[in-house]
């Protein structure tokens, strides 16, 4: 398995390479373009201010390689968001794979949310095998709404995208790697697909 983490200086790298190391994967870090495009899977990472990430990909021409990959593709918190058309963040255009956009919490509500949280409306094979209402590990100020793409919802004082999926794209909101069994068997199951 040729499994790579897309590194452009905004990810949670090393909770997320042993978290696949404990499934028995050796994940290599990369911005090389030819040694993404001939991954089998490709994680895209993110943490941190949607606007500099986003400037971090430019400068590495990363911005126009993700939308053309066509192996599994697995954005995992900011990645997620900055697979969507834009971020309400530093007013940042994304990269356009998810037709959403991603805008801050409103609603009253500590921002950001931090800590545990449940998944339900599961679907894709991402989440095989996985019961509702499972707790996954978040840490978000801004969330992706509901839409055709949502293959997972959470609640924060209102439902939101915890996932999304098209084609050969997955984004999850919260964080697999520090999700305990539960995000262990997405990410297996990310491996499956």
């Amino acid at each position: 398995m040729n499994l790579v983490i897309i590194d452009y200086g905004a990810g949670n790298i090393q909770s997320i390479q042993f978290a696949f190391q404990r499934l028995g994967v050796q994940a290599m870090l990369t911005n090389d373009s030819e040694e993404i495009i001939n991954a089998d899977k490709v994680i895209f990472p993110g943490v941190g201010e949607a606007s500099s990430a986003m400037q971090k990909l430019r400068q590495r021409k990363l911005d126009a390689l993700i939308p053309q990959l066509k192996q599994p593709v697995l954005g995992i918190c900011l990645g997620m968001q900055l697979m969507c058309n834009s971020s309400e963040e530093g007013h940042t255009e994304g990269l356009g794979i998810f037709d959403t956009e991603v805008i801050k919490f409103n609603n009253g509500l500590k921002v950001p949310q931090i800590g545990w949280n449940q998944i339900g409306s599961l679907k894709t094979n991402l989440f095989k095998g996985l019961k509702e209402n499972g707790y996954i590990y978040l840490v978000h100020s801004y969330y992706a709404p509901i839409s055709k793409e949502t293959v997972a919802v959470s609640n924060y004082g209102f439902e939101y995208s915890a996932a999304l999926a098209k084609d050969n794209f997955y984004g999850v909101q919260f964080h697999p790697e520090k999700s305990g069994s539960y995000g262990a068997k997405i990410l297996k199951n990310f491996l499956a697909l």
